[in-house]
């Protein structure tokens, strides 16, 4: 016998198909009207800097639609990036330790982070957004308290190859880019592990009735979070060639905004790599091409703002339909 969708189901997929459709040809209006309002915006070398720009927001971007989905939140992301940028530059000297040394303690780091948001969100039922709050002050502090206040310079040059070479004339930090969106990819939708984010964020108890395990769920997923945020501070500490304590500020909410225009949804239950990615570059896009335009900061602010709340208010018409 063959299995068909429900009407229902059809009816929700048609709509998140149209969303990710309606993302995409936004951004294909977007980048239509910079190109046509300054030539300087299709060369070569500036699509090369928006798409190594957009890489550490993007990789931010596919931890946080792990948890979204889920119906969770991270604002501590940036601090992961601070903390774990900075761990790594403490043991990338040159002539001190291999190459494998500084990645892996970065990424002990942000496994730390990530796994003791999601036990304390799975253990207090605290709302991940005050443990997340919490979280973010505790990273920071701990930035400054590795780096004694001051950057950490001096790196070897294979760790600033990692955000600073090129391979094949791409630079690595796209390359990383495009095999992390792959493996998040067939982690969301060709795995158990996927189908049970999206059971746990479409209905918890639900999903919990199934045989679902949520905790374990909603502990991969942070835990996943803080992994790719330590993988961001690595790119973006080898990008500059320095730890910088202060470094990520701001970094979770670019994330956030780029998974809520790609379509993931507030509520949970629904979100695709796909869209985020698209969002990432969304943002990535109008932010160039406002410094193209020579359009201040302060009013690239509002501009970005008022997307936000745009993809937030699509966001609510699809849940009611």
């Amino acid at each position: 016998m063959i299995k068909t969708q429900s009407p229902l189901l059809a009816r929700a997929n048609r709509i998140r198909s149209l969303g990710i459709f309606g993302i995409l040809f936004a951004f294909v209006v977007i980048c239509a009207s910079l190109a046509l309002t300054t030539p300087r915006f299709l060369t070569v070398p500036n699509l090369t800097i928006i798409l190594t720009q957009v890489s550490i927001n993007a990789l931010l971007a596919f931890g946080v639609t792990f948890v979204i989905i889920t119906g969770g939140i991270d604002l501590s992301l940036g601090s992961m990036v601070a903390v774990t940028g900075v761990a790594a530059a403490l043991f990338a000297h040159p002539d001190t330790y291999p190459l494998v040394v500084p990645l892996l303690v970065a990424l002990a780091a942000g496994l730390a982070m990530g796994g003791f948001n999601g036990l304390v969100i799975t253990k207090s039922k605290v709302p991940p957004f005050i443990v997340t709050l919490g979280t973010m002050t505790i990273g920071r502090g701990l930035a400054l308290i590795l780096s004694k206040g001051r950057p950490v310079s001096n790196l070897s040059d294979g760790f600033n190859f990692i955000g600073g070479g090129q391979v094949f004339g791409i630079p690595f930090p796209i390359i990383i880019l495009v095999v992390v969106f792959g493996l998040c990819s067939l982690l969301l939708k060709k795995t158990i592990w996927g189908r049970y984010m999206y059971a746990v964020g479409g209905n918890e108890q639900a999903a919990r009735a199934s045989g679902i395990s949520v905790a374990k769920i909603k502990m991969l997923v942070y835990t996943l979070c803080g992994a790719l945020a330590a993988l961001a501070g690595i790119v973006l500490t080898s990008r500059i060639t320095t730890g910088q304590p202060n470094a990520g500020q701001g970094f979770e909410l670019d994330a956030i905004a780029a998974a809520i225009i790609g379509g993931t949804s507030t509520s949970g239950g629904s979100g695709t790599m796909t869209g985020t990615l698209i969002g990432a570059l969304l943002i990535g896009v109008i932010s160039n091409g406002l410094d193209l335009l020579n359009v201040t900061s302060y009013y690239q602010e509002v501009v970005m703002g008022v997307i936000i709340i745009g993809a937030v208010v699509l966001d609510g018409l699809n849940r009611k339909r």
